[in-house]
């Protein structure tokens, strides 16, 4: 819990519920509009609860870092320097930032300026997003959270009509094209805005923290934690969708 305090989780923890309860309305709104009122937001309120998320990511951290003392010790002396406190600030409120279409946008503009000048910067932020192997994790965890929010559906179909999971996996599979160019896209955009103020020396000095046994170790427990916790909550809201379909159907 040291550790989940230090790596700034708990002030992320409504930033990601917000994105999740965004991420909801625009569903309802697409999926099944003029029925997307009050009862179709208490269920995504209640799935994308800052609390909730806050205690389960906890506890999945907790279970995926068992037994691994050294490296919550060397991930722990990293987050609570001064460079990690300052990386951890910079990564919140760059989420928090992303929260706002316009903040998007300028970010977005701003990476492709990077790219047309050449910078030097680009590649430490590919450094950092390789070190994290943050491609990967997010198509990965892209993908499940994908397969059980289709579950979710499924569960509200007839039993003689349910799709099978697999499936389910297949037409999810298909899409892992479009999840890769997203996830690179976004993790790119994040990565330019969250450490836009940090020095080339602390870059590599972050980079190597992800590099090192600690870091990939913390690292992969986090992702591990995360994909856990959102495919509970895309499963609730798939089973949510899918009732509000039927009752459209009804």
């Amino acid at each position: 819990m040291a550790l989940f305090a230090a790596m700034g989780l708990p002030q992320l923890m409504p930033v990601l519920a917000e994105e999740g309860q965004s991420y909801g309305a625009s569903l309802g709104a697409a999926t099944f509009p003029g029925r997307d009122g009050p009862a179709w937001q208490a269920a995504v309120e209640r799935l994308y609860d800052s609390a909730a998320l806050g205690a389960d990511l906890a506890a999945g951290l907790i279970r995926a870092l068992q037994g691994q003392d050294q490296a919550v010790a060397g991930a722990r002396a990293f987050f609570d320097s001064a460079l990690g406190q300052k990386v951890v600030a910079a990564e919140v409120a760059a989420r928090r930032r992303l929260l706002d279409p316009e903040e998007t946008e300028a970010a977005e503009v701003a990476v492709m300026k990077l790219r047309d000048a050449r910078s030097p910067r680009l590649r430490l932020y590919r450094a950092l997003i390789t070190a994290g192997d943050q491609i990967e994790n997010n198509v990965a965890n892209s993908l499940g959270g994908a397969l059980a929010f289709e579950q979710g559906l499924a569960e509200s179909e007839p039993a003689a009509t349910r799709r099978e999971t697999g499936h389910m996996a297949e037409q999810v599979w298909a899409q892992e094209g479009a999840y890769r160019a997203s996830s690179g896209a976004w993790i790119m955009t994040y990565t330019a805005l969250a450490y836009a103020e940090l020095s080339e020396a602390e870059l590599r000095a972050y980079s190597d923290f992800l590099a090192s046994p600690a870091g990939q170790v913390v690292n992969a427990a986090l992702y591990s934690a995360s994909g856990d916790s959102f495919r509970k909550i895309l499963r609730g809201l798939g089973r949510e969708a899918g009732l509000m379909l039927r009752g459209q159907q009804i």
